[in-house]
């Protein structure tokens, strides 16, 4: 007899959670699901998701419950508030937080969990808009190995690259580093554009060209593109990212750590926001470095 379905909870439907969870739903899975602006989870419920009025109502009901919300703050409150997730979630449950999130937030969810006989994870992604709807994220998963073993079915359901970090916390160390390389990665793809461009050759023949040899990253060949098609719609928002490297600038300092690059670009990017970017992705960076330059876009 083959074994029955996990049930599924689901917190959070923005840019990319949307697009994970029906994932799930596609894989057959019932899933009932919280967010803070319900209107974000009608495509998910006209598929057949079940709407819960708080994160514990979609707790009560669920084997496992997935999040990815927005910042450190709003997932204490999706977890440890009245009404959060810990305390609808029966013992023997299993929480999976994919936000990008602070290490230690995620290691006090560990405990609190663990005292109420639930299993957490935390499990950041890499991949943006596309790699979600692809389903080719990046997984980086802390807590412990029995417990990403049973929850890896589901992970292989939304990424391509899964990967079992280490203790708890360490999943988010993890996406810190990731965030740490693509933050100055992301100014070499902005400012070789705008050489290239004062040069006066095709953009899109040298993404090409660089693309493909020694330069070649997940920036350049995928969202160089969106620059010089002028698209700066969100895979990822700016001011997400700000709040990503502000963490890993406050893990730093407490590794006693000096990272200049980091803090360079943490500056880049506020001054984005301070221009009104901030709810575009991260690749209008572009427009900053170009007003520098007094280049119109």
């Amino acid at each position: 007899m083959a074994e029955k379905k996990k049930t599924i909870g689901w917190i959070g439907t923005g840019v990319m959670g949307v697009s994970m969870c029906g994932h799930i739903l596609d894989a057959g899975y019932e899933v009932t699901l919280h967010t803070r602006t319900k209107s974000k989870a009608d495509p998910l419920l006209a598929r057949g998701a079940r709407w819960a009025e708080t994160p514990a109502g979609a707790a009560e009901s669920s084997d496992i419950v997935f999040s990815i919300v927005s910042y450190p703050s709003d997932v204490r409150e999706v977890y440890l508030s009245e009404g959060g997730v810990l305390s609808g979630m029966k013992p023997g449950g299993t929480v999976v937080d994919m936000t990008t999130s602070s290490p230690n937030l995620a290691i006090e969810i560990s405990v609190k969990a663990k005292e109420r006989g639930i299993e957490s994870l935390d499990a950041p992604v890499s991949g943006g808009d596309v790699g979600a709807r692809n389903a080719t994220l990046s997984i980086m998963v802390g807590g412990a190995r029995e417990t990403f073993d049973r929850v890896l079915p589901l992970f292989e359901l939304m990424g391509k690259s899964i990967n079992y970090m280490g203790n708890a916390g360490s999943g988010q160390h993890t996406k810190m580093a990731n965030q740490i390389h693509i933050a100055t990665t992301m100014i070499g793809a902005v400012e070789s554009l705008l050489y290239a461009q004062r040069a006066g050759l095709d953009l899109e023949e040298v993404i090409a060209a660089i693309g493909s040899g020694a330069a070649g990253s997940w920036t350049i060949n995928n969202l160089g593109p969106r620059i010089v098609r002028r698209n700066f719609d969100p895979g990822f928002f700016i001011e997400h990212f700000i709040k990503d490297m502000g963490i890993a600038l406050e893990e730093s300092n407490r590794m006693n750590l000096s990272l200049p690059g980091l803090a360079m670009a943490h500056q880049f990017y506020i001054a984005a926001k301070a221009i009104g970017l901030g709810k575009n992705g991260t690749q209008a960076l572009a427009l900053v470095f170009e007003r520098m330059n007094g280049i119109e876009g």
